[in-house]
């Protein structure tokens, strides 16, 4: 009988979006690629049990933002924890 994550294993790096981010992120490199999974797991086991604002997540998503839509997640995980951010600014529409 085989587990679930002998399938997930098998399957194709191609297919699996997260691990292709993380690996051309990372250069292929083990262990940046085993950094950048931790934080990833820690970042959003936070944001499930914590509930942040959702301007903080948005705020936190383009700071955490390489090129497109590639994510650093350890910067992630470091913003979104971040007690010191302050919501931004609301800008005031001019009337014409």
């Amino acid at each position: 009988m085989l587990s679930i994550s002998a399938g997930a294993a098998a399957r194709p790096m191609l297919y699996d979006a997260v691990a292709l981010n993380i690996g051309v992120n990372c250069q292929w490199q083990s262990l940046c690629m085993s950094k950048q999974r931790a934080a990833m797991k820690r970042a959003l086991s936070y944001v499930e049990k914590r509930r942040p604002p959702h301007w903080r997540v948005q705020l936190c998503n383009r700071n955490a933002r390489r090129a497109g839509y590639r994510v650093d997640w350890v910067g992630y995980d470091h913003c979104i924890r971040n007690a010191a951010l302050k919501p931004p600014a609301r800008t005031q529409k001019r009337s014409r």
